[in-house]
């Protein structure tokens, strides 16, 4: 038996890919979740055989929801499911780890070759960009290693650093101590090996998944 993870939070399109995988591959057990806390919950619970991600569900936010997955349960395959097909997106997230890129725009026999491919151990993209796929630089993998090992509230204070905030306002956006936003912050500089918020700045802006204005992010 299979079991299979769908972590988006759109309710429609969780049921939409189930009724697709449940028509093409009828033995698989599927389990769902709508945000990052539940995905990390259910994948200790259960022995999870493949997780379907939207890169933009709550907790998730751009880069960090995979990076995060990859750094807890490094055994479980991952395709990230998405409304963008941009090739330079795509290679960051194959590039840090991701077995599989599905379009939402994808049909139900691309879903289930796709997920057939990926559970052989082979990495499944879209025609359209395959060709198109470039190697990220070792600076940008050893970026990324660097910030799977922040929790999901440093990577929210990161953000917000990136948005330029103050630490009072992400303390309030938060519903945070302001002490505890700077606790936040050394341990960010800490674990990302910087000193200075111009810096922090910097790394968040290189994790940014900015689709072009003609797509629509999943």
């Amino acid at each position: 038996m299979t079991t299979l993870l769908i972590a988006d939070d759109h309710p429609l399109y969780r049921d939409a890919l189930r009724g697709a995988l449940s028509l093409s591959l009828p033995d698989l057990v599927l389990r769902e979740a709508g945000d990052l806390t539940s995905t990390v919950d259910m994948l200790e619970q259960e022995d999870i055989d493949l997780l379907l991600l939207d890169l933009h569900m709550p907790g998730s936010n751009d880069l960090f929801g995979l990076l995060h997955i990859r750094k807890l349960y490094p055994d479980v395959p991952v395709a990230v499911v998405s409304g963008t097909e941009d090739a330079t997106i795509i290679s960051k997230i194959v590039g840090v780890g991701a077995l599989g890129f599905i379009p939402k725009t994808a049909s139900s026999s691309d879903i289930a070759d796709a997920v057939h491919a990926i559970l052989d151990g082979d990495i499944w993209l879209p025609a359209s960009v395959s060709d198109h796929i470039e190697d990220v630089d070792a600076a940008f993998s050893e970026l990324a290693d660097k910030v799977a090992s922040l929790t999901p509230s440093q990577y929210k204070v990161l953000c917000y650093m990136r948005d330029g905030l103050l630490n009072k306002q992400i303390g309030y956006n938060l519903d945070i101590a302001e002490a505890t936003v700077k606790a936040h912050v050394t341990a960010i500089f800490k674990k990302l090996g910087i000193n200075n918020r111009t810096q922090a700045v910097l790394i968040a802006s290189q994790l940014e998944l900015e689709p072009p204005a003609s797509s629509h992010a999943g």
